[in-house]
């Protein structure tokens, strides 16, 4: 283990600091201060690494789809072992500086010192060993020893898509990625704000990759440049990992209104400006009364950009009760409590808003003005029903839909292919990741729903061991999961 009792020494937990809100506001860049790989900063990670109890049972391993070895490389970089702590991590995921920026990190609240203390930081130690292994030269590509001489399309380059092509690559297999926007990344690249993922995280790992071999194919939407039929009878195997990309959008009064907007559309093309494109007529939310419906990471993302945008103000509206700051009774360690959360969005500006269900969008020559909305409570079968004397009216000139996916555009593919749906609307698939059209599989939210960066990840790199062992007879990669598997929640 790291320091035997390092637990004991070190109580309270150390994160890198974030920039002020009011410089951070000015920019699109990560809310997080600059890393100097200081000594004092290299002293205060491996101070964190040390409380790592080694636990008898690690219970951070059931918390993470990928079972990252949390202990072993907590313990390297308490030792200095920066190589070997690369190799640990690498070993098990393929993007730990996603997950370290972008997950919620079910492994820290499933942490078993996380009991009756504060949780060991293993989010910041993942992005913390790819930063230094990165500057010290010591992540570079993984050439495959052999060429199997078969083929595999990935369709889809979001991080399923892209942990399954690089796992599949590195196995010997030649491996095109097609995804129909203008660049890699899927959701990653289009959906995430700059200043929570800076790009050119993506874009060293892009190159890594196309020096291992994969190939990419950008600006092709298969369905239409090319259909299923004529990939599946082109490529030996076809994995399908297009996401889940149905907005749920909004069935009130006035919801066809101008100015009521899906929150990836929003956030989409901001990216694309930051980008360095040119977006006609490009949604922004400059001087504007926002509305941001749902409050999970979209929305949390909606917020952020809008502040940067110069918004007059920001509203975001929740139909739930404000969650408890401590772990509930019903949600016990290890499972992933529903807590109160301050993003850093949140950090810098708005207000929040519970229990409030929007029940007409007012407008006036075919825009949005206002929001009217109630409160809710709930009915004797559970569902939400306004309060009647709760109503409000509230401006709103920009309203942004963040209420979640409702599952993966499959109308090509069910057309062309034949494949069964679930009753979700999601790719069936069964063992192995495999659909019922033979030589296709499917992973990520459009096989499993709307789901976590790290289950992308997971199921990526799960049925890439699916598709090699179908391929091959048997497989080596390594496989985290089943299509089965669930998050350990109550």
């Amino acid at each position: 283990m790291a320091d035997p009792r390092g637990f004991l020494k070190v109580r309270q937990r150390e994160l890198p600091p974030h920039r002020p809100v009011p410089v951070r506001l000015k920019d699109y860049r990560d809310v997080v201060a600059e890393r100097t790989r200081s000594a004092d900063e290299i002293a205060m990670v491996q101070r964190q690494a040390g409380r790592c109890m080694d636990c008898g049972i690690p219970f951070c391993h059931q918390g993470c789809p990928l079972g990252n070895l949390i202990p072993e490389w907590n313990h390297l970089v308490w030792s200095g072992q920066w190589a070997e702590a690369s190799d640990r991590l690498h070993a098990t995921n393929n993007f730990p500086e996603f997950t370290g920026k972008i997950c919620p990190a079910p492994c820290e609240t499933a942490c078993v010192l996380g009991i009756n203390e504060p949780p060991v930081t293993i989010k910041n130690m993942e992005i913390t060993i790819v930063e230094e292994a990165f500057a010290r030269g010591l992540i570079t590509p993984q050439v495959p020893y052999f060429l199997t001489g078969q083929t595999v399309a990935v369709v889809g380059s979001g991080p399923s898509g892209l942990a399954a092509a690089q796992q599949l690559t590195r196995a010997g297999h030649t491996v095109a990625v097609f995804e129909r926007a203008d660049r890699i990344g899927g959701l990653l690249r289009y959906g995430v704000p700059d200043f929570k993922l800076e790009k050119r995280l993506i874009d060293r790992r892009i190159a890594q990759m196309e020096a291992e071999g994969t190939r990419f194919r950008t600006g092709v939407e298969v369905g239409t440049d090319i259909t299923w039929t004529e990939l599946l009878a082109r490529y030996d195997a076809v994995l399908v990992t297009v996401g889940s990309t149905t907005p749920r959008l909004l069935t009130v009064p006035g919801s066809d209104l101008e100015g009521v907007v899906p929150a990836v559309r929003f956030l989409t093309q901001n990216n694309k400006v930051r980008a360095g494109d040119d977006v006609p007529d490009q949604i922004t939310a400059t001087g504007k009364h926002v509305v941001v419906i749902g409050g999970g990471d979209t929305g949390s993302d909606c917020v952020g950009t809008s502040l940067r945008h110069g918004a007059a103000s920001v509203t975001s509206l929740e139909i739930v009760d404000q969650p408890p700051v401590d772990r509930p009774e019903n949600q016990p360690w290890p499972t992933y409590p529903m807590t109160f959360k301050v993003s850093t969005s949140h950090e810098e500006g708005g207000t929040r808003e519970y229990r409030a269900s929007t029940t007409e969008l007012v407008g006036e020559d075919g825009h949005v003005r206002a929001l009217r909305l109630a409160n809710v409570e709930r009915d004797t079968d559970g569902r939400f029903v306004p309060v009647e004397g709760t109503e409000q009216e509230i401006p709103a000139d920009l309203v942004l839909l963040a209420m979640g996916f409702t599952g993966p555009e499959t109308a090509t593919l069910v057309e062309q292919t034949g494949a069964d749906l679930t009753g979700m609307g999601t790719v069936a698939r069964g063992d192995d990741f495999a659909t019922s059209v033979p030589g296709m599989f499917v992973a990520g939210d459009a096989g499993r729903g709307q789901s976590l960066i790290v289950w992308a990840i997971a199921e990526g790199r799960a049925a890439a061991a699916g598709v090699d062992a179908w391929l091959r007879g048997s497989t080596e990669l390594h496989r985290p999961i089943d299509p089965t598997d669930r998050p350990l929640r109550v």
